[in-house]
Formats: C-alpha cells, structure tokens, sequence
C-alpha cells in the first residue's frame, strides 16, 4: 500500500492512475474492489491519538522539585504529630496543583477540528451508476463528481473539467480561487501549482469537475497536516524553562543547608525530633510557596489584560512567552493583509490613475498626478464600466460591512467601478446581460454580450490576461478617436505593475450583431480599453505594527503560499524589508528552500525576511532554523497550512475572525480583531508580565532567605527557633498574597518597547537580583535575630521574642516592596501611590498582623502574643530601614556600572 499512498499523482496521467487503482472513468468502482480497498485503506477519516486522561494530568501537576518538598514536609510533620503544620503545608501543595490542573484540562483539540472539516457528501460513480455516499466511505480509485459548491471530500486527480476554480484558502493561506485543469506536471511541482490535483478540505467555487481519489484519510495533505500536528512537541516556554532550572537549583540549596542543620544538630547533640523538625522549617521557609500560585496567578491577570485588547490567551504561560519573542513568522493573507483584492491602478487612453482605498467598500478616489478626478472622460469610463458588465460576481453590504459573493478579483472591478460613482442598478437595467462565455482557464478570459438600451447596439465585453486581450486588439480609443493600439507601451506598463506585485486584467470590447457569443467573432476586431491592476493591499495598522515591532528589536518575516514578486512587494509596503533591500538576499523560494539541507537553511534564516511558495511543512521547517539559532518565535497564521508550525512554535498566533478551527486549536493566542496590531500591544504586556514577575522573585527570595539562615544559626549556636515552622508558612503565604501579588498590576515602564528582547539564555536570577537578595536575606537574619534575642534579654517570652521576629519579616517586606517597584531606579524617584492595589495590599497586610498579634484566636493557632507599643515602633523603625539598605546597594552598583 504504501507506493499507493505516496505517489506523485499530479505527474501521472488519470488513465494511469484509474489502471493502478483498477477503476473505470465511466462506470467506477465495483463492490468487491471497495470491500478490497476499505480493507487496504480504511474510512476517509482522521484518528485521534491517545490522549491524558484527567487523572493522569492531575497527578503530573505533583512532577515538581518544589511540590516534592513540600510533600515530604508534610508527610514527615504528620507522622511526628503536628497536624497544623502538616495540614496547612498540604494545603498549599493542593492549592498549586489545582491551579495548574485547570490549565492543563484546556487540552488540544486541533485533530477533532480537521476530522470535522474533511466530512461532507459526495457524489460518486458506482458500478455504473451516479450515487451519493458520506465522504467517511471513500477510497481510492473512486470515480467523483464535483460542482461549484461542493466539498472536494478527499484528494482527487483531475480527468476532466469546465471552467472549475477551488478556494484553496484554508490550505495554501491564499485568497484567490485557483482555476484547475487536467494537465500532466513535473514531478518537483510544488503544492501550489499542482493545477490538476484537488485536495480535501477546499471549495469548488465555480465549474465542475470529474475525478479520480487518489487519497484519504491521513494521506492527504490535510491528514499529513493532522499528523505532523500530532507529532509537533508543544516547546517549554522561556519562563517554564528558567523556572524548572531555577527549582531544580534552589531544590540542591535547601536540601544541603537541609542536611547541613541536620547534621550539626546531631553533632551537637541535640534532640533528634527537635533537630529534625528545624531541618523541616529551614526546608519550609527557604521554599517560596508562593512562587507556582504567583506564577500563576500572574499570568492569569496578564490572560485577562490581554482579552481586553483582543488578544485571547488559551495557554497561560504564553503570556510571558510574548515578552521574549525575538522573531515573529506572519502568513501574508488576511494577516498582514486585508484578504480583500482590491483595484490600485488604472490605465486607459495613455494615463495611469491611482485608486484610493481600501477593502470591499465602495469609497475611495481616483487619482492622476496625486489630483482627484472629478470629470471621468469617456476612457476611464468604457474600463470600468466593462469591469462591471464582464463579471458574474456580486457586492453584498450587510451591518455596514461589505463582501463579495463570488470571485474576489472580480469584487475588485465592481468596487472599483462604483467608486467612479456608477450606480449599479442603472448599470444593469441600460446594459442588460444577454449572453456570457465563463472564464475558462485555458483560454484566460471571459465575454458577455450587453445591449445598450440607448443606441439599441450590442456589446462584447471581454477580460482577461493581457497577452490574451492584446491579441485580439489592434485599435484603442483615445478622446473618441480611434488609434493604433502601441502594443509596446501596454506591455511596459504592465512589466511596471507587476514589479510592484499586482495583478493585472486587460479590458476590450467590440460592437456585434450577435445575441449569441461565438467564439469565432471573439479572434480579432476587438478595441482595448484599458488595464485594471489590483492587490490584495496591507492593513494599515499592520504597518505601523511592524514599525514597532522593529524598534523593540523583533525580527518580523513573512511566510506565504503567494508568488515571490507579490509577497516581495507587500513586504516593503509594510516595512519588513526596507524599499532598497535586494530581492535575491531577501526572498528565499519554496523551491528553493526544498533543496537546502538543515545545516544551510539554519544559515539563510538569518537573512530571508519573506518566505514564498512555500508548503506546510517547509513552514515548520523555517520555524525550527529559527530556534535552532535560538531565536524565540512567534507563528502568526489562520489556515490549516499554519498549525504544525503554530504548534511548534514558542507561540502560535491564529486569527479569531478568519482563522480556520484548526489553526485555533494549534495556537497559544488567538487575535478576536484579526488585526496585527494587537500582537505588539500583546508583546509590550508580556514584557509588562516577565517584569513584574521578575520584581516578584527578586521580594520573594530574601525573606525565604533569612528565614533559612534563621534557623541554620540557631542551630549552629544551639540556641532556640526565633520562627516556628507554622509561623514561617503564615509569613511565606500571607505576604505573597497580599504583597506580592500587588506587583503585577505595577503598569509597564516607559522604554519597554524600545530595550532589545531579554536574551532567552539570560537566567531569571541575574547577578543585580542575587546581590539583593543577599543583602536584604542578611538584613532581615540580623535584624530578626537580634530582636529576638533582645526580646528574651530583657525578660518577655519566647513567645512574645518570636511574634516580633515574625513582625520584623514582615514588616521589611512591606518596606522592601516599594524598593522592588523599579529594581534599577531609586524608591526616591519612584511614584509609590500609583498602584492602587498595592496600597490596598500593604493596608490589608498590616491589618492581618494586627489581627496575628492581638487576636486568642490567632495567638492559641500560631504561638504569638501581643506586643507593646514601644515594640511596634522599633519594628516599624528597624523595617524601614530596609529601604535605605537597598538605596545604598543601588548607588554602589551604578558606580561600579559607570567606571
């Protein structure tokens, strides 16, 4: 079966094919050949592969260095006794892994998607005779009938056809209908010109068509999407990567300090409970319990920040992925562009007319030397005219958003028309249609017959490729003359246009007798009016998207499935290539890119800023030469063709409006706008998300740090806990919640769309951040310490000594936040009112120690007492302090900086 599967179908002819698939063209597949060949092949479906079950994901949310920790902690305090302790510990690990479990519930359904996409009805013939079965049940060597509506329901060679054109949109990314034909092609032929094959999953939108499948299920090429889906490893992000490491390091630090106590306690002959339960507080207060929920939680408020500017997250971490994305991959249609051809320029009568706007509607001025034309002469009229009358396709306006019904580049010659200010239903009622010849691709153009009401004559007009209409042209009308046609000048003109990218239609008519179009009479005799150049233009807000994108050093790239010239063009219209760039160093092909080994392509991608003709799994090629180079990608897309490589990807972008099911279920984000533009306010919050959590770990870690050096000196001195394991859980857990947690709505800095991307090898503990938490770690171990020694000096309690150790922790975090708003910039030049939540926060925490110092319920539950108010202002003096520490630590780093 397998020389079956991966032929080149679109090199043999369909004599051949119905021979080795041993059919019929006109009586097609007898019963016993299909009992055979479901047996071969199987149904015309898509296999899902085995996925996690609930309760496998939930139990692979316990797979962490930290959460180990924990367990053991609570584990061990549970059978020595300390239920409190025990119980609130679990509790936490509970807490963390449920959160992580409902992201992880949020499972991948791009497989389910395609299924859907490839099940309609098909028309078929069936030992002899024309029926219609579920596409489930087709199998190769099954003789198909297509027409314009049909779902093309598996991939089909072409025997014969009239005038068929396919919307192969969702596959190739590209907006205008593909005329097909049943000629032989070379074997190296890419996927886009293969104009005889038909492929599953795409429209017929015009003509019909008889073919023979010569592929199902995961055979075709929308099944070979499916899989290399399927088979694409979803990347850690750069912030699940430093975060594992960063366990994985503090994991061997808080076990050997751990350890370390452990041992001393025994050398010094302690008891072994009560040095074990020492080693479990320095485990329990070196843990940052908070750091997987803050995580979290963080990217969660980031999730809903982005919703606000429609940028829809559906896996958190891609939130703080945007921030580090240093390349983004941008399919061209509908992406970068509008997917809406449109008319540009106009040539008739020797004179070039610009067309301004944009889109399906009707609006826009027609330019000659950058002046509006408010008088249109006959010329300009006959073209656009012609434009409307050739044409079968249809403007539809609804809720003030207009779209055409029918050919796009059709659409393009109505619009244009009516924004010379044509009335459509006058249009038609002093032209009525009285015959038409269907564009048919081999003969590249298009006629109908028209009677002019007022001079009773009948018209042909025709359109078509230029080399056809010049052809059939000698003459042209210039200021109601008739003229040789220069045929020179044409052909210039059009060598012009199509350098910068646009399609091109000529237009001619011909006065006739006929009612009736013969083809004959269409030979010669025919007066050309004119050219009609059209694109399918930019989003203007893409480019100033791009602009940006480029100040904050993000390389962009187009990948396209469009003509390289086109895709050149588009790309120095939106400024992803510069209007001098070189094409040839600029502009790698499909073709080309096939014949470059791994090593090679890893090397062009440094260079290439636009992709053409390229295949889907080329795109996945492009996107791994890119992490190859350590490049952090950003996929953007809304076909099929997209989702392998929006799965591998660092993050895949889909379009919410015209992106397929199955590119949204491969993506990270989905834009609900489709607009490019969202995705550079997407990065600047993601940038936002990374720096706060940044400001987050460099708070967190010095308490967890003194509160480890805490209790390995009371060991080492053999002296009594100044913090209780339990004491330690409130401080870690209350704090992070409601201080903490406040950094994340700290708004974005100034420049933070004009700093290069963070290096992805850049670790999320720089040397600044571990020099701070040293010096505030050390504060917080002498002041605390101190205190609490001093507390029992002077004859309180241990109780009392250990309630103002907890206060001391506390309360210089308080400071210290305000510190960790700008880790760079002083405190004194900070606005520290401007987060509403963090004052609320400190507010509520100060509160909570309030209720923990002076509350029975709270003093019998964690072992405190109350405090004195000559105690309380030493505290909240010593705390304060902080901030003058941190002060000097910057002043003397920007020094050293500067020398």
């Amino acid at each position: 079966m397998q020389h079956l599967v991966e032929q080149n179908w679109h090199s043999i002819s369909s004599d051949e094919i119905i021979e080795i698939f041993q059919s019929d063209i006109n009586d097609g597949l007898g019963p016993l050949s299909i009992k055979h060949k479901e047996e071969q092949f199987g149904k015309n479906i898509l296999e899902n592969k085995k996925r996690a079950s609930l309760l496998e994901k939930f139990f692979t949310q316990f797979h962490n260095a930290l959460i180990y920790i924990l367990l053991a902690a609570s584990l061990i305090t549970a059978y020595l006794g300390e239920w409190i302790d025990s119980g609130v510990i679990f509790g936490v690990v509970i807490i963390n892994v449920i959160i992580g479990f409902v992201q992880e519930v949020k499972a991948q359904e791009a497989i389910d998607s395609l299924k859907n996409m490839m099940t309609t009805e098909a028309i078929v013939i069936r030992d002899g005779k024309k029926i219609s079965i579920s596409s489930v049940d087709l199998v190769p060597g099954d003789i198909v009938l297509l027409e314009s509506g049909s779902k093309i329901p598996a991939d089909i060679r072409v025997i014969n056809q009239k005038d068929i054109k396919v919307d192969e949109s969702m596959l190739t990314g590209e907006s205008v209908s593909v005329s097909k034909n049943s000629e032989l092609y070379k074997q190296d032929t890419t996927l886009n010109d293969r104009k005889n094959m038909l492929y599953s999953g795409t429209f017929v939108t015009y003509g019909r068509a008889k073919g023979v499948v010569v592929a199902t299920s995961s055979h075709t090429q929308i099944g070979k999407i499916a899989d290399l889906i399927d088979n694409t490893v979803s990347l850690e992000t750069p912030l699940t990567k430093k975060i594992s490491y960063f366990s994985k390091v503090l994991l061997v630090i808080i076990l050997t300090l751990a350890a370390l106590t452990f041992l001393i306690g025994i050398l010094r002959e302690n008891s072994i409970i009560d040095t074990f339960m020492a080693s479990v507080a320095l485990a329990v207060g070196a843990i940052p319990e908070g750091l997987p929920a803050a995580v979290t939680i963080t990217l969660a408020i980031g999730v809903s920040r982005m919703a606000k500017i429609n940028s829809i997250i559906r896996k958190l971490p891609a939130v703080e992925t945007l921030g580090s994305v240093t390349t983004i991959c941008s399919d061209k249609t509908g992406t970068l562009t509008q997917n809406k051809m449109t008319v540009t320029n106009i040539y008739c009568g020797k004179t070039s007319y610009e067309v301004k706007g944009n889109g399906y509607e009707p609006k826009g001025d027609i330019l000659i030397n950058n002046e509006k034309v408010k008088d249109f002469d006959t010329n300009i009229q006959e073209v656009l005219k012609a434009g409307y009358l050739c044409n079968e396709s249809y403007l539809v306006s609804k809720d003030g958003t207009y779209s055409i019904k029918g050919d796009p580049t059709e659409g393009a010659l109505i619009v244009s028309c009516l924004k010379a200010g044509f009335n459509e239903h006058n249009l038609e009622n002093s032209f009525p249609r009285i015959d038409i010849l269907p564009f048919e691709s081999d003969k590249q153009y298009m006629a109908t017959i028209n009677k002019d009401k007022q001079t009773n004559q009948n018209t042909i007009f025709i359109k078509g490729s230029v080399e056809k209409i010049l052809e059939i042209c000698d003459f042209e009308i210039i200021d109601d003359k008739s003229i040789s046609l220069d045929k020179e000048l044409i052909h210039n003109q059009v060598t012009k246009y199509a350098s910068q990218g646009l399609r091109v239609l000529a237009l001619a008519q011909k006065v006739t007798q006929q009612v009736q179009i013969d083809e004959k009479e269409l030979q010669d005799g025919f007066v050309f009016l004119g050219l009609q150049a059209m694109m399918d233009p930019p989003r203007q807000e893409a480019i100033h998207a791009v602009q940006k994108c480029h100040n904050a050093g993000i390389n962009i790239i187009m990948i396209t499935g469009d003509h390289a010239l086109t895709a050149f063009s588009i790309a120095q219209m939106i400024t992803i290539v510069p209007k001098d760039a070189n094409f040839e160093q600029s502009v790698l092909k499909g073709s080309e890119l096939f014949n470059l080994s791994d090593e090679e392509l890893i090397e062009r991608v440094s260079t290439v800023k636009v992709f053409a003709r390229v295949e889907p799994e080329q795109k996945l090629r492009i996107v791994d030469a890119l992490q190859a180079r350590g490049e952090v990608v950003a996929m953007t897309g809304d076909g099929v063709n997209d989702a392998p490589a929006l799965k591998q990807a660092n993050i895949g972008i889909a379009m919410g409006q015209g992106g397929t099911e199955v590119a949204k279920e491969a993506s990270d984000m989905i834009l609900s706008d489709d607009n490019f533009s969202s995705i550079e306010r997407a990065v600047k919050e993601g940038r936002n998300v990374f720096d706060n959590l940044v400001k987050f770990i460099t708070w967190t870690l010095p308490t967890n740090l003194g509160e480890g050096l805490v209790i390995l000196f009371s060991i080492m001195l053999g002296v009594t806990l100044p913090i209780l394991p339990l004491q330690i859980l409130w401080i870690n857990m209350s704090t992070a919640i409601f201080l903490g947690l406040m950094l994340v709505f700290e708004a974005s800095e100034i420049n933070i769309m004009d700093r290069v991307p963070r290096d992805p090898k850049e670790p999320i503990m720089t040397k600044v951040m571990v020099t701070q938490m040293l010096v505030v770690g050390f504060y917080m171990l002498v002041t605390s310490y101190a205190m609490f020694s001093y507390m029992l000096t002077i004859g309180h309690s241990i109780e009392y000594a250990r309630t103002v150790a907890v206060n001391i922790f506390v309360f210089i975090e308080i400071f210290y936040l305000f510190s960790c708003k700008q880790l760079e910039l002083s405190v004194f030049k900070t606005n520290l009112l401007d987060n509403k939540f963090l004052l609320l926060g400190v507010g509520f925490m100060v509160l909570l120690q309030l209720l923990f110092t002076h509350t029975t319920f709270m003093n019998n539950v964690f072992k405190s007492e109350p405090l004195e108010l000559t105690t309380w202002l030493t505290i909240i003096a010593i705390s304060f302090c902080v901030v003058l520490v941190v002060e000097i630590k910057k002043i003397i780093e920007f020094k050293i900086n500067r020398f």
